[in-house]
């Protein structure tokens, strides 16, 4: 019903809109579109000067005549009608959308628009949507490879095939022979907008968006947002504010209202305001507000009957909270809609699904989803809007309720812009938190109220402020309660460590160019005005990380639009047993190139009893892990192959695999199999093949390799306790007390190393995330460094991973570096390195920035 109000809305507003245009040169009056808000806008084609003095009758009998549109006329108001629609049926469904979702959504309208109109081919779209690599592309040039990967390469001969890039000359030929113009245009800040290479100049805006797609993923929100203004309109970015009153006007009695609930925003007041303006108020018993929990289950049903009888309003908040009691609300909605008053209405409130909980419709019955007016009115995430909004949660009030005001003052501001820090971060992806944390308000209130307490307390006992105390509390307990990553844990508590001291008293710096105001000479209203005046523009270092951490954020971003419009569009299946024989030339060409299982028979039997060290026994365990993977892949491929051709029936995990070969992405029956990693189907095969290779030298010397590449391993937590084993046997020493010391070398190529370390390992294919790394000199060890610009990812030296005993660690200007398989950190979790700093270096600068080495760049 709700959706039928906003077509018919549209179509009514493109009535009264369109404008007149006179068949009779004798008309000379605007046309009544414009002018004539009550008529329709095509009346005055046939009505001309006598249209204002005829009966309405007359007026409906005169519509039966303007439909009657031909040629040029016609197709203009078809158009017309389909802009219109559009956007309002966009408007309608983008008000229940997240924010992080608009931009994706949009972009699936604008590509299905341009398909539909065929001024854009399905391939392309498709091409644009998985930028799938190119199986055999040539060498990449050695010009290039200073600033592009093989994959990119890769991708930009599959766009070759392309006719607008056809029209262009060859276009790894351009790359080649113009490298230093590819690579300015690759480094500009908003590539979007730069010029493009002499060759490919000419380029329309959307095929604009394939280069950006393979060679700059970061600048691809930037280029839809651009794209989609110029095409569709800048009504499609830009949202007005929410209305309530007018999604009021499209709601009906058996449509209820579902509020997606976001910190800093309750929708209650707006729906009481509403209310009050309709004679709607909990004061005359029209409208009820039950906060859903315990023991309010009969309570919530008999009020909705009663109401939807009666014609009042319910408000049933937090039923995300009531899982259980969900489907007796699904069906009492059901049930009303045979009876409700007219002037009936039921708002739900929720909070959105946590990290854990999967998505919406996991949480709330589908049901209730679709029945309702889905409103996600999230409020702006910015660090400003944060400390504005922390700030408001406390008042002058609670201030003068404090015996020491002026430390109160410095630290509470310092709490607040604390707050919105760790709430901020979370948009830095996994270099900000491994996972997404719920710090909401009531951290930041219970924090104010127990730092108000403990001033009290040494104000009464004659104490200095127990800083230490404070920063155990909010760290460990309040905030600390979410975090469940030792490595988070460790962020939280050093922005606490920078943050919560007796510097605060005397103007210390909170983040680049924001200090914390003189707390002696401000009140309240004075530091909401300061929020206002003097916060500086964001940026990432604000957060003490580095410029890259946001390209890598926006990479993500990127990356994330077009895999979601895989996902939605069909990546998922392929529906039907005659469209999985597309993946036939996929499955030979990976068929072909699979290597066998390694003879695990043969190489046992070249091996004497003494022989199983540590590392061989290593060795082995990898090689069948490898082994159960590649007759994994193996069969599966087998399989689909059998059903392709008729042999076998189609099954479920057949057409799973065969839309991933399709859409380059890794099958999860063989993720499952594998080790952690985010490549893409196409690299994650050139990586397994390597990965192969490094297992077949080893088992052929069954002994120890002169480097070993760490990211080649399933499991390289037990190569690396190998290390301490061998080191512990050899020294007599306890296992438990071993730990592993790294030191890096200046060497990257492999070919400089000559043989084996003289004590522990080497490893190679570590990667820096956060930082950068500065060479030694000579014999000298480097040392961790500033990030270089767009560098997200520097490749790190061979290091030698030698076991000592705990005591004789040293950590002396070393910064305790974690390193992750992948760049999802978390659970990838390897080992802690030391890393060497500058000795005037601080560690805090590292933590805060997300440092952490990963055994592959992504």
């Amino acid at each position: 019903d709700s959706f039928v109000m906003v077509v018919t809305r549209a179509v009514n507003s493109v009535s009264l809109r369109k404008p007149k245009e006179p068949k009779k040169e004798e008309e000379e009056h605007p046309p009544a579109g414009e002018g004539d808000g009550d008529g329709e806008g095509e009346e005055g084609d046939e009505d001309g000067e006598g249209a204002e003095t005829k009966e309405p009758e007359e007026e409906e009998e005169e519509e039966e005549d303007i439909i009657e549109l031909e040629g040029k006329e016609l197709r203009q108001r078809v158009q017309l009608l389909e802009n219109v629609l559009t956007f309002f049926v966009f408007n309608y469904t983008r008000r229940g959308l997240l924010d992080s979702d608009k931009l994706t959504v949009v972009s699936m309208m604008a590509m299905r628009i341009l398909v539909r109109s065929g001024r854009v081919t399905t391939d392309e779209q498709t091409i644009l949507i998985r930028a799938p690599p190119d199986p055999n592309p040539p060498p990449l040039p050695d010009l290039a490879k200073t600033w592009m990967t093989e994959t990119q390469w890769a991708q930009m001969k599959t766009l070759e095939s392309l006719p607008a890039f056809q029209k262009t000359g060859k276009l790894l030929e351009s790359l080649e022979q113009d490298s230093l113009g590819w690579k300015r245009w690759f480094t500009e800040e908003k590539a979007e907008s730069a010029d493009l290479p002499r060759s490919v100049r000419d380029l329309s805006p959307f095929h604009r968006l394939f280069l950006l797609r393979v060679l700059r993923p970061d600048r691809i929100g930037a280029a839809l947002t651009q794209f989609i203004t110029e095409n569709l309109g800048g009504e499609y970015i830009e949202q007005n504010p929410f209305d309530m009153e007018q999604s009021y006007q499209e709601s009906t009695a058996i449509t209820p209202f579902f509020f997606v609930l976001f910190p800093g925003v309750d929708p209650t007041p707006t729906i009481e305001a509403l209310g009050r303006k309709l004679g709607i108020t909990e004061a005359n018993g029209r409208l009820v507000n039950i906060s859903m929990g315990q023991g309010q289950e009969q309570v919530a049903l008999q009020a909705l009957n009663k109401e939807a009888k009666d014609g009042g309003w319910i408000m049933l908040q937090n039923i995300h909270l009531m899982q259980a009691w969900l489907k007796q609300l699904e069906r009492a909605l059901e049930v009303i809609e045979e009876f409700a008053h007219d002037e009936f209405r039921c708002f739900l409130t929720s909070e959105p699904p946590g990290a854990m909980q999967g998505r919406l419709w996991d949480l709330i019955p589908e049901p209730i989803l679709q029945r309702c007016i889905k409103v996600a009115d999230e409020a702006p995430s910015d660090l400003k809007s944060n400390l504005r909004r922390a700030y408001s949660k406390f008042s002058q009030e609670q201030i003068d309720a404090c015996q020491k005001p002026k430390e109160f003052k410095a630290t509470l501001f310092a709490l607040c812009f604390f707050h919105s820090l760790i709430s901020g971060r979370i948009k830095f992806g996994a270099q900000g938190w491994s996972k997404k944390y719920p710090f909401n308000d009531g951290d930041l209130t219970i924090c104010g109220e127990v730092l108000k307490n403990y001033l009290n307390n040494a104000e009464v006992l004659g104490t200095e402020v127990p800083w230490p105390d404070l920063r155990y509390i909010f760290g460990e307990i309040m905030y600390g309660g979410h975090i469940t990553d030792f490595w988070d844990r460790r962020v939280n508590n050093t922005y606490l460590a920078v943050l919560v001291t007796p510097e605060l008293l005397q103007g210390a710096n909170l983040c680049a160019g924001f200090k914390s105001p003189d707390a002696a000479k401000l009140e309240y209203p004075h530091y909401v005005k300061y929020i206002e005046e003097r916060f500086p523009q964001e940026i990432p270092q604000m957060f003490w990380l580095h410029p890259n951490a946001e390209i890598g954020f926006l990479t993500t971003q990127g990356i994330s639009i077009f895999k979601t419009i895989s996902d939605i569009s069909g990546g998922g299946g392929t529906g039907s047993g005659g469209d999985i024989s597309a993946a036939q030339p996929i499955i030979t060409q990976y068929q072909q190139q699979l290597p066998a299982n390694l003879d695990m028979i043969e190489i046992r039997s070249r091996l004497k009893e003494e022989d199983y060290t540590p590392f061989v026994i290593v060795s082995l365990q990898e090689s069948d892990r490898m082994n159960l993977l590649l007759s994994g892949m193996r069969s599966s491929m087998i399989e689909l192959e059998l059903g392709i051709s008729g042999a076998l029936n189609i099954t479920d995990s057949m057409e799973a695999l065969a839309a991933d070969l399709m859409t380059n992405k890794v099958n999860a029956l063989w993720a499952e199999r594998a080790y952690p990693s985010l490549k893409l189907m196409s690299s994650w095969f050139a990586d397994l093949l390597l990965r192969v290779d490094q297992l077949v030298d080893w088992t052929k010397v069954l002994s120890l390799l002169k480097s070993v590449w760490l990211s080649g391993l399933f499991n390289s937590m037990s190569f690396l306790t190998s290390n301490m084993q061998v080191a512990a046997r050899s020294n007599n020493l306890p296992l438990d007390f071993m730990v592993n010391r790294c030191r890096f070398y200046n060497v990257r190529d492999l070919a400089e190393i000559t043989g084996l370390p003289p004590q522990g390992v080497n490893v190679h294919g570590l990667f820096m995330e956060g930082a950068g790394w500065e060479d030694g000199k000579g014999e000298d060890e480097g040392y961790i460094t500033e990030s270089k610009m767009k560098e997200l990812h520097p490749e790190m030296p061979v290091c030698n991973i030698y076991a000592v005993h705990i005591d004789e660690m040293d950590w002396t200007a070393m910064y305790h570096c974690p390193v992750f398989s992948t760049s999802l950190r978390g659970a990838t979790y390897i080992f802690q390195a030391n890393v060497r700093m500058d000795p005037d270096d601080q560690e805090v600068r590292w933590i805060l920035a997300g440092a952490a080495m990963l055994t592959q760049d992504d």
